[in-house]
């Protein structure tokens, strides 16, 4: 028998680029997990069906990150007066080394799992570090907290300190083991193929990553053009290919619908050609941006060129894990950019930000982050009574009031799938 129930409340959501649906007092049908309907008027149909009814409060997709590191959790907010590469020799690969121990991998990760909760964030993915076991763990503790997730064992082979230097063939091998046992294990935490980049992986491990990936059809992530030493380095590396993206490309890395490179702050026109005609999302990260001293990546060139773009908290060169706050900065960056350029590169409204958060992201998840027919029902509920000190806002008001001044106790209740996620139990 099919599961079907109503939710009710004021509704708003972004089917596309810019654009916000609205129903005020409206009901969302939701079958077996799927939006099978918006409505203003219940049809008769649906008459006897369960109908939850949240009243005044506001009733939005749930937040999507599509890049953070979860065992760099515990570094958030230290050292961000550096840049990219001494803050990830000091700070980063440090706190790395720690995850071979599984005792302290399961402390820091049911943390991690819980703040995300707290914070409205529904779907994200996840680099982890290199150990495979607590991969594993990862793994497992998302999927019994309900919330959805790409989860990746890191790998890298050079320019990296010994401790986490991995043997080629075994970082291959270690990466087929968790496909192997996770492709197929829960419905919504799966595994992801997570070169560090190109610094700290040999082509033969790339290219040997770019085979797997498309051997198990299993998706990829990464990171590109975010600082100008970096990019420096890969030409140093890599003389012989036209580009950084390029290294990917040629690795096979670069899949269609199927590939995220966060930041690509610095691609050149060859690079976002290479992005748009094999479909990789950009994971937009101001935060770790502007903390790292990287710059500010060209959101609005890329969306022009017909690519797709999501929100990332990267933490911890980003200090929040709040997808709001990601919100902002981006709109701030962006007005940044647009001064800087006379006007010519236009301003990302806030609407356009909303869907960047919620549909954009979640379309790496499939029909993920909207309210449209066929979507899988992931949802928030705000109550954000304590912020209408005026009483005659619009619905997309308030919607701009609780991204600018609201914050996690706002969010009353989260669905995935189209389930009530309560906090996890560790």
């Amino acid at each position: 028998m099919k599961n079907i129930y109503g939710i009710k409340g004021n509704i708003i959501f972004s089917p596309s680029f810019g654009k916000l649906e609205i129903l005020s007092n409206g009901t969302i049908i939701v079958e077996d997990g799927i939006v099978n309907g918006v409505y203003k008027e219940l049809p008769i149909k649906y008459k006897d069906i369960s109908v939850t009814d949240y009243k005044n409060k506001l009733i939005i997709p749930g937040f999507i990150d599509l890049h953070l590191h979860a065992p760099q959790f515990p570094n958030m907010g230290i050292g961000l007066d550096k840049e990219l590469m001494p803050w990830l020799n000091k700070y980063t690969f440090p706190e790395e080394e720690k995850y071979s121990d599984i005792k302290y991998s399961e402390k820091i990760y049911k943390l991690l799992i819980k703040e995300l909760w707290k914070l409205g964030t529904t779907r994200c993915c996840i680099f982890n570090s290199i150990h495979k076991e607590s991969t594993k763990l990862l793994l497992d503790l998302f999927n019994k907290s309900g919330l959805a997730a790409y989860i990746g064992k890191v790998n890298m082979d050079r320019e990296c300190p010994d401790i986490l230097k991995e043997d080629t063939n075994n970082s291959l091998l270690e990466t087929i083991e968790i496909i192997e046992e996770y492709k197929n294990k829960y419905a919504l935490v799966k595994p992801i193929i997570t070169p560090r980049f190109v610094p700290s992986c040999s082509f033969q491990l790339l290219e040997g990553l770019g085979n797997i990936a498309n051997k198990y059809d299993i998706p990829v992530q990464s990171h590109l053009c975010e600082n100008l030493d970096e990019i420096t380095f890969v030409k140093k590396l890599h003389p012989n290919f036209k580009n950084y993206a390029d290294v990917y490309d040629n690795a096979k890395l670069f899949r269609t619908n199927k590939s995220i490179m966060a930041h690509c702050i610095l691609v050149n026109e060859d690079e976002i050609k290479l992005l748009k005609n094999k479909n990789v999302f950009v994971a937009h990260c101001p935060i770790s941006n502007l903390n790292l001293s990287s710059g500010i990546a060209p959101i609005r060139q890329l969306i022009n060129n017909g690519i797709q773009v999501g929100l990332g908290s990267d933490i911890s060169a980003g200090h929040t894990l709040y997808i709001p706050d990601v919100i902002k900065y981006s709109a701030q960056v962006s007005n940044l950019r647009w001064l800087n350029s006379n006007g010519t590169d236009e301003k990302l409204t806030t609407n356009e930000l909303f869907y960047l958060a919620t549909k954009g992201g979640g379309k790496f998840f499939g029909n993920v982050g909207s309210f449209e027919k066929g979507y899988e029902f992931d949802a928030l509920i705000i109550d954000d009574s304590d912020l209408l000190i005026k009483n005659n806002l619009t619905l997309e008001e308030r919607l701009q009031k609780f991204i600018y001044i609201g914050n996690s106790n706002n969010i009353i209740e989260r669905y995935v799938a189209g389930k009530i996620v309560n906090e996890p139990n560790f």
